[in-house]
């Protein structure tokens, strides 16, 4: 179960939009990465909850992680003391340096709400005396990515060469921006602009870094270097 890397996503395809090219990157080099979805997004306009778990399954594969795991929390109802204490568990068991979670300004109610218990549990899970299975562990860092909408980020990490892996992770989801089931429904998810805006704020932040593609994220602590030289 240890890893270096744990990324959360409030509803499955989530990671990949925000942190796809990242994690693909990270499992290149060399470090242990799990994937954790929240719900089984069974609120969602299309596919089933037996889709979206072979879909997830089947992104996890092309970004090459070491496991992926739901906690099945209910879709619309993130939050809660039980649920933050079975995230922060899933925290000590794994025991990583550092965790992705959504930036906490979202568009979608469940990515805000889902940045703000995934913050309780990463800090309750370092409190030796909070009640939860599992030895006292905190990462060293908490990286916020962007799902829908995005600020100015604290830094970005160049994934022009896992740009691919990313857009083969998100085509595993193809019943939230491909359906073709009967009684499918159009949402923003399926519309081809909902994919152009991952790709053009890929390349925005690719374009500011002066690479192809990057990914953003925001840390709240200060960034410490050795001096002011790049």
């Amino acid at each position: 179960m240890t890893v270096d890397l744990l990324g959360f996503g409030p509803h499955p395809d989530d990671i990949e939009i925000g942190a796809g090219g990242t994690i693909a990157k990270q499992v290149r080099q060399g470090h242990q990465v799990g994937l954790c979805d929240l719900t089984r997004g069974e609120l969602g306009s299309n596919g089933t909850v037996d889709d979206r778990l072979v879909e997830a399954t089947a992104a996890a594969n092309v970004l090459g992680v070491a496991w992926r795991e739901n906690l099945e929390w209910p879709d619309g109802e993130i939050g809660g003391a039980d649920r933050v204490r079975s995230a922060a568990e899933l925290v000590r068991r794994c025991r990583p340096a550092t965790v992705l979670i959504p930036h906490w300004a979202d568009r979608h109610p469940d990515h805000v709400a889902a940045s703000q218990a995934l913050t309780a549990a990463v800090f309750k899970s370092g409190l030796r005396r909070y009640d939860a299975a599992g030895d006292a562990w905190r990462p060293d860092w908490i990286c916020y990515y962007f799902i829908n909408d995005a600020v100015s980020p604290s830094f970005v990490v160049d994934v022009s060469d896992d740009c691919d892996a990313k857009r083969r992770a998100l085509d595993s989801h193809g019943s939230q921006f491909a359906p073709d089931a009967e009684g499918a429904v159009s949402t923003r998810l399926t519309t081809p602009r909902f994919r152009r805006m991952i790709e053009a704020r890929d390349e925005g932040f690719g374009v500011s870094a002066g690479v192809a593609f990057a990914e953003g994220f925001v840390v709240r602590e200060p960034i410490v270097r050795s001096d002011v030289m790049k």
